[in-house]
């Protein structure tokens, strides 16, 4: 059961993680892979601290405010790639900020996880290990291909509005996300997500289609 729940845990991120890594075309390195990944680990410190002034507020007003965690985490991840990826020469076409901008927020998702599972609910490790491995890390790693999508407009298509959808669409997601988990039933909460990872693959696919018909991966950034 360990090594199931294990399996669950950190093997269900990984597999993601895999996956849009080998859809890019043009593979990047896989050392700024992995330093990107554990950048996005390093964001739960922040997050956390950020996220204990909910706890707090929520205790003191009664409500669930878990929400508000889409107000806290989504902008770290954010921050994360204006700070540290943007300006790789690596991140040379528009793929790239989906595949960077998902492993900042799978990096984030496993070590969430991992607090998750055997930190946080060690006697239901199992169960929670199930229902976050089909809820809360499809929605993380959806967040990061649509944030990654927009950046990719913004870097390399010039648009400035791009780049405010890269922050307030994954906050707005993830917010109604914790939302509809407190108060939504589990019909409408699992027909959102499925929206969503839905949303996510069709802009996932627009970049793929690019791609293809690409003979060289570099492009100029005109932001």
């Amino acid at each position: 059961m360990l090594d199931l729940t294990l399996a669950l845990t950190v093997g269900v991120p990984l597999a993601i993680l895999i996956y849009i890594v080998r859809s890019d075309r043009f593979p990047e390195p896989s050392g700024l892979v992995l330093k990107t990944f554990f950048i996005g680990v390093a964001i739960i410190i922040p997050a956390g601290f950020l996220n204990s002034f909910i706890v707090i507020m929520e205790n003191s007003s009664g409500y669930d405010l878990s929400f508000l965690a889409g107000f806290t985490e989504e902008p770290l991840k954010f921050l994360a790639f204006m700070l540290f990826v943007f300006s790789k020469t690596d991140f040379d076409e528009p793929m790239d900020a989906i595949v960077y901008g998902t492993v900042i927020s799978l990096g984030f998702a496993t070590y969430e996880n991992i607090e998750y599972v055997y930190l946080m609910y060690g006697d239901q490790s199992f169960q929670i290990a199930i229902l976050r491995a089909i809820s809360a890390i499809p929605l993380h790693a959806s967040c990061g291909v649509i944030m990654g999508y927009y950046i990719g407009l913004y870097a390399f298509k010039g648009k400035k509005i791009e780049l405010l959808k890269a922050l307030v669409i994954p906050v707005f997601i993830h917010a109604l996300y914790n939302f509809l988990a407190g108060y939504g039933g589990e019909l409408i909460f699992f027909g959102y997500l499925i929206c969503v990872i839905y949303f996510a693959n069709k802009l996932h696919k627009e970049f793929v289609y690019e791609q293809q018909l690409k003979i060289s991966e570099t492009e100029t950034k005109l932001r």
